[in-house]
């Protein structure tokens, strides 16, 4: 079994911690810190228990050489340090940085740190080019950074379904536990998704049928509802012989068979539109409003209308818990984003447990109603959806510690 950090001794030790800062920035400027902000908690907790805390990240791919550039984690660092000083008020706290993933160079600035000093290491994936170490889980790299530290503290839930060298392989070698984010992730789709309080409704949404179609095998025989939107109810539309025309929908043959069984089967639980917010494949100005059963062939479904929303509303408001994973249509244009405000409202307005499943819905959340009463919002998308499907993830199994631990001076 896995540990947590409350349970693992680290009082005045060098901890490995591995948060994901995987955040967006344009022109060195971090668009949204959230995912910074949310691993305070668990960094706070390691100054305040003496430790000299060495923090890894991934952020974006590194694929070619001018991707070090524009995936350097310094914009990342700096935020940190602002969020520490104005946030938790340590006005003298040390965020040092440094250029090297893995160096001698890199040692000497561990054995350097004191108590209550961060040292936050450039972005793993530079690890990756040219070869991939990092997500290539090399043994070697795993070795080096677990040679930095004492504990290994994993806090990068949204990171944890890709078995690589700062999520895995580390966890080989040092003792190892999750830290307070990665197990407030797990703890809320533990309560609310896989053990869920019935009346649960499943609210599932996205461009395509095969990122989603494991989870809802998984979700739609112990949901009482499946209420669907985007790409995704376009194909179940389309499995129906209902013209959607130019919407985007998923083609392939063996799945069209698959959904047409699924609504045989499954007939009192999937709901799906009935009217929608349309584009043109041919006029970008053109908007109308259309039942699901007027869309001509020209037509492009991009948010979903009143009278779905309100036959969604009955569901969600019988509902004791909720589980969302998606929004009702193309939101980032405004033109087609009253569908999305009005779900989120709707879903706020409930009495239910609402847990939003990363990505674009959790997106749709801090753009629409940053201020709102929900259960939780997932910082992982990938994650989430794969620990639905399969009840762990990798990091989680490394973290539960049948590991020798052998640390090599290398």
């Amino acid at each position: 079994m896995y540990k947590t950090l409350k349970e693992m001794d680290i009082k005045g030790k060098k901890v490995v911690l591995r948060c994901d800062f995987n955040v967006p920035i344009k022109d060195g400027k971090i668009l949204d810190d959230n995912k910074i902000v949310a691993s305070l908690e668990t960094i706070k907790y390691l100054i305040d228990n003496d430790c000299k805390v060495i923090i890894l990240s991934h952020l974006g791919k590194i694929k070619e050489k001018s991707d070090l550039k524009k995936n350097t984690l310094v914009p990342v660092a700096k935020r940190l340090l602002k969020l520490l000083t104005s946030e938790l008020n340590y006005k003298n706290i040390h965020v040092a940085f440094s250029n090297h993933t893995r160096s001698n160079v890199l040692k000497e600035k561990v054995d350097a740190l004191k108590e209550k000093e961060i040292l936050v290491l450039e972005n793993t994936r530079y690890e990756d080019f040219p070869n991939k170490y990092e997500s290539n889980c090399d043994e070697e790299l795993s070795k080096f950074w677990a040679s930095l530290g004492d504990v290994f503290v994993n806090d990068a839930f949204a990171s944890a379904h890709r078995a690589h060298a700062s999520t895995v392989g580390i966890a080989k070698h040092l003792p190892s536990c999750m830290g307070f984010l990665f197990q407030k992730e797990l703890e809320a789709l533990d309560q609310n998704v896989m053990n869920p309080e019935k009346p649960f409704t499943v609210i599932m949404g996205g461009a395509k049928l095969e990122d989603k179609i494991k989870v809802i095998n998984k979700l739609i025989s112990k949901c009482d509802h499946l209420l669907l939107t985007g790409g995704i109810a376009n194909t179940f539309l389309k499995a129906l012989n209902i013209n959607i025309g130019f919407s985007l929908y998923s083609d392939n043959a063996e799945l069209m068979q698959e959904i047409k069984q699924m609504l045989l089967d499954y007939k009192d639980k999937i709901v799906l539109p009935f009217d929608a917010i349309v584009g043109s494949s041919y006029d970008k100005e053109y908007t109308n409003y259309k039942t699901i059963d007027k869309i001509e062939d020209n037509e492009i479904i991009l948010d979903l209308g009143n009278k779905t929303m309100e036959k969604y509303k009955e569901y969600i408001n019988e509902s004791k818990t909720v589980f969302v994973n998606g929004t009702a249509g193309k939101y980032e244009e405004e033109k087609y984003s009253n569908g999305t405000k009005t779900l989120l409202n709707i879903l706020n307005d409930s009495s239910a447990s609402v847990v939003f499943g990363g990505g674009d819905s959790t997106a749709s959340v801090k753009k629409f109603l940053p201020k709102n009463n929900f259960t939780y919002l997932c910082t992982g998308g990938g994650a989430t959806l794969d620990y639905i499907i399969n009840g762990t993830l990798p990091a989680i199994e490394a973290l539960k510690g049948e590991e020798e631990y052998e640390i090599l001076d290398i």
